[in-house]
């Protein structure tokens, strides 16, 4: 049985091993071809962020002890390389460190970033780092590169990058131990780009502590507390997307801010924010799923003064004619469908009425 072990344990070594060196060969041309170096590093790192099959997930997970499982990874057991790899890097960082020579030469390049962080966002908390200009430099280009692929994720409304996500938030954001191993004004970045994107890889079930853990800002007295930082930044990451599944999703999930003190100018920020989608045409253009979710969510968070503010939307509606025809269409549509559900309700309460007469 230990020999059985030794050699699954020798295979998954071993196939890691060979994952590092094709990367290592890949930068290496990379840095020896400017005119193609764009091209590979992106190839590069769609190769890193592929999902893994079903022979080498075998192969990798038949050789780990202690590292991912099936079920900790990403969502729905999705076990991509750069999960591994980041494993295998903690693990033995002298494997790794060829690879991080040839990503500090590369350093300006595009998807640069990318890389790094998928690769060595677990290996910046865990190994040494005895030099405070490396340790700023690795941690900067790990938010940098985590900001980039969670972009990815929301511009193709898809969770690839969630297991990422999910270390920094649960793992070093909610972990002082390891939190305060890079920089303060890193720490201050982390949490702004997690603050953007917690609603969109469902974790707001960790909101209260990750609020509670808010590093502090220098500008706090004039901004407000950890909740205010919280909302400008989920404010304006709003006004960024254009994908309307992942605009829904915010909407639906920005409710749980309802009843957190804030700041006034904060809270103003915030209406004016759900106000913007709530008309047809610029500078949003919203579309009208988008318009009745937005609408959902001021009514919700913000219950005062709501029919004032319908009322007010109703007449700026009429400096959009064009529009005129659609509302009508939806309005007359929604009418017939409340009064058919009417009806139905009705018929069916009458018959269960007559039913138990008859069996009384």
């Amino acid at each position: 049985m230990s020999e059985a072990s030794s050699s699954s344990t020798h295979r998954g070594s071993a196939y890691l091993n060979a994952l590092t060196q094709e990367i290592e060969k890949k930068l290496q041309r990379a840095l020896a071809s400017p005119s193609q170096r764009r091209n590979l590093l992106q190839e590069l790192f769609a190769d890193i962020a592929l999902e893994v099959d079903d022979r080498a997930r075998d192969i990798i997970l038949s050789g780990e002890e202690g590292g991912i499982c099936p079920a900790e990874d990403g969502i729905d057991s999705r076990l991509c390389f750069y999960d591994v790899l980041a494993d295998h890097y903690v693990r033995m960082p002298e494997s790794g460190q060829r690879i991080l020579d040839l990503i500090v030469q590369l350093w300006s390049q595009l998807f640069v970033s990318h890389i790094f962080a998928l690769l060595f966002h677990k290996w910046i908390f865990e190994v040494q780092l005895n030099n405070d200009e490396v340790l700023l430099r690795y941690s900067s280009a790990l938010v940098q590169g985590a900001t980039n692929v969670f972009w990815i994720d929301i511009q193709t409304n898809s969770r690839h990058f969630q297991s990422l996500f999910r270390y920094l938030l649960e793992e070093v954001a909610l972990e002082p131990a390891r939190l305060n191993k890079i920089p303060v004004q890193v720490q201050r970045d982390l949490f702004l780009v997690l603050s953007r994107f917690i609603f969109f890889y469902n974790s707001v079930d960790k909101l209260e502590s990750f609020l509670k853990q808010f590093p502090v800002f220098p500008n706090a007295f004039l901004v407000g507390g950890s909740a205010d930082f919280f909302v400008i930044e989920v404010a304006d990451q709003l006004q960024k997307l254009k994908v309307e599944p992942v605009l829904l999703h915010y909407l639906s999930q920005i409710k749980v801010l309802q009843g957190m003190e804030l700041r006034m100018t904060t809270s103003t920020r915030l209406k004016t924010c759900l106000y913007s989608f709530t008309s047809p045409g610029g500078p949003m253009y919203p579309t009208r799923a988008v318009r009745h979710a937005a609408w959902d969510a001021l009514d919700f968070l913000f219950p005062v003064g709501q029919y004032p503010r319908h009322v007010i939307s109703l007449f700026f509606r009429l400096l959009y004619p064009w529009c005129w025809p659609s509302s009508c269409w939806n309005f007359i549509m929604s009418w017939l469908k409340a009064v058919l559900h009417t009806l139905l309700r009705v018929v069916f309460s009458s018959w269960e009425k007559v039913r138990a007469e008859k069996n009384s």
